[in-house]
């Protein structure tokens, strides 16, 4: 379960006057009370922190309702919600107009702490060149070139890397360079709901010092980055997001949302990010909607699991017969016993249907199908009158075997490892030199011995050709099976055979390297 902490106060997140509608979807629900309903399954209870003259508006909602008087009631309330929970968290604004999927994607996220942002975009002259920002920029104002329907009431006052939020402004708290907007949603890992509640209470006690425009979501978020917890970012992407605050507001929200395809986004999530160029451009090009097709038709995961195996069953037994027509028939079967090991998992992750049993069966079964093509090919080779290839054979299973257990050790031992601390900054100093300074003195400390030459060959992997280049010599599954294929259908399985071990054998060289540097770094 979720606990789910609803925000009803501070700017932006004024309960919308007159309780628009959404009159474009079923049943013409409210802004709240569509709200509700999409977190129920996440908490049945939510708790909503509203202030007195607002609190109307919230009630007959299930849940708690907390009434408020000032921002410091606010953030006290909030500290009270969440300090005892041993559940993750949602925080999000009660004004919100979201998708589903946004809220799923949001939080089923495996970092400590997610907020979703809007990044303003670079500032740049007349002539297109980017313009060189001043340490310092205002904050008293909303930049006007990301003002939209989305967030126009929110000001810029959060500074964004590549990956999480570096510092975050308030009418006390200047931010260098300030580029983005936090939107409102953000998602909390238990573990920092202590942290978060203490933090609460302290900027509670200089509220006098926040002015009457400092948004609730940012001062928790800065709460946190001054406590030195890393806070990922997530932008809207190809899903919607905005704070309603009238009818107008919904109306045109509404519209925009209709232009995106909720759908479409679910299925194109379904397909893992960091798949292998084989899988990426001849596989999940299309597997994506064979896994939408199953799930209309009330098939599940683990049902497409052995539909692979049985596919991998028959290659081997084709790859048996020793003939040409029985090695590309086999060399067939293996590609698509391949293509529905992909659907399966793009299945559950599209349907929802997560399973011990089905995690467990993916994961065995692509080693049974893949050793059992390689028994499939040395006895085709017997019967062909091709030689021996039993030892090659067993040699390609002991290298594979050796890459699969150096993998799986070295990510328990990763999962074992405490993170690294981020530097901290009390929240009564000003300022975010300190904080600033103290990241860059980590960022110089990486750019040193063998954390230099990870962070250059990390960078390079924004060229094309060298990140697909380091994708395939890792010799994924995907690129496994491909080669199995086509070389067992052109070839004889000695050269088969020949071409897993090589391969094998240069990716566990290279698989080692990096795993050593790391370990070193």
């Amino acid at each position: 379960m979720t606990r789910v902490v609803l925000l009803g106060s501070s700017p932006g997140l004024t309960p919308p006057s007159g309780r628009p509608l959404l009159a474009a979807l079923p049943g013409s629900p409210t802004v709240t009370g569509r709200l509700y309903g999409q977190l129920a399954s996440l908490d049945p209870r939510p708790t909503t922190i509203a202030r007195a003259a607002d609190a109307d508006e919230y009630r007959g909602y299930p849940g708690t309702l907390v009434e408020t008087a000032d921002l410091a009631g606010d953030l006290r309330a909030l500290a009270d919600a969440i300090e005892d929970t041993t559940e993750n968290l949602f925080i999000l604004p009660a004004n919100s107009l979201i998708h589903d999927e946004l809220i799923y994607q949001i939080t089923k996220s495996k970092r400590g702490a997610l907020a979703l942002v809007a990044k303003e975009p670079k500032p740049t002259d007349e002539n297109g060149e980017r313009v060189v920002e001043e340490d310092y920029v205002p904050i008293g104002e909303a930049l006007p070139e990301i003002g939209d329907h989305v967030h126009e009431d929110l000001m810029v006052r959060a500074r964004v890397g590549k990956s999480r939020v570096v510092s975050v402004g308030s009418a006390f708290h200047a931010v260098t360079r300030p580029n983005a907007v936090l939107l409102g949603p953000l998602h909390l890992h238990a573990k920092h709901a202590p942290t978060l509640a203490e933090a609460a209470r302290e900027l509670a006690g200089m509220a006098h010092l926040l002015g009457p425009e400092d948004d609730l979501v940012q001062l928790l978020v800065l709460c946190l980055v001054r406590r030195g917890v890393s806070v990922g970012i997530r932008g809207r992407r190809d899903l919607f997001y905005a704070r309603i605050t009238s009818q107008e507001r919904a109306d045109e929200a509404l519209e925009v949302m209709a232009g995106i395809n909720e759908d479409r986004a679910r299925l194109n999530h379904a397909v893992k990010g960091a798949d292998g160029f084989f899988t990426t451009f001849f596989v999940s090009t299309y597997s994506r909607f064979i896994a939408r097709w199953a799930a209309r038709r009330g098939l599940t995961p683990n049902q497409v699991t052995l539909i692979s195996i049985f596919l991998g069953v028959a290659s081997a037994a084709c790859f048996a017969t020793g003939t040409r027509a029985g090695a590309v028939a086999g060399a067939v079967l293996i590609y698509f016993a391949f293509v529905f090991d992909c659907v399966d998992g793009q299945l559950a992750r599209y349907a929802r249907k997560f399973g011990v049993l089905g995690a467990w069966l993916d994961a065995t079964f692509d080693r049974f199908k893949e050793y059992v093509v390689f028994a499939g090919l040395a006895i085709g080779a017997a019967v062909a009158g091709q030689g021996d290839v039993w030892t090659l054979a067993l040699i390609a299973l002991a290298v594979q075997s050796v890459r699969h257990l150096l993998d799986f050790s070295f990510g328990a031992a990763n999962r074992r490892k405490p993170p690294s601390p981020l530097p901290t900054l009390d929240l009564t100093v000003s300022a975010d030199t300190e904080l600033r300074s103290a990241l860059e003195q980590r960022r110089v400390a990486r750019r040193t011995g063998v954390r230099a030459l990870l962070k250059m060959w990390s960078k390079a992997g924004r060229f094309r050709p060298v990140h697909w280049a380091r994708k395939m010599i890792v010799f994924p599954i995907g690129e496994r099976f491909a080669a199995i294929a086509i070389t067992a259908a052109f070839f004889e399985p000695r050269i088969t055979f020949l071409t897993l071990v090589i391969w094998g054998s240069i990716a566990f060289a290279y698989t080692l390297t990096g795993r050593l540097m790391r370990s070193l770094a």
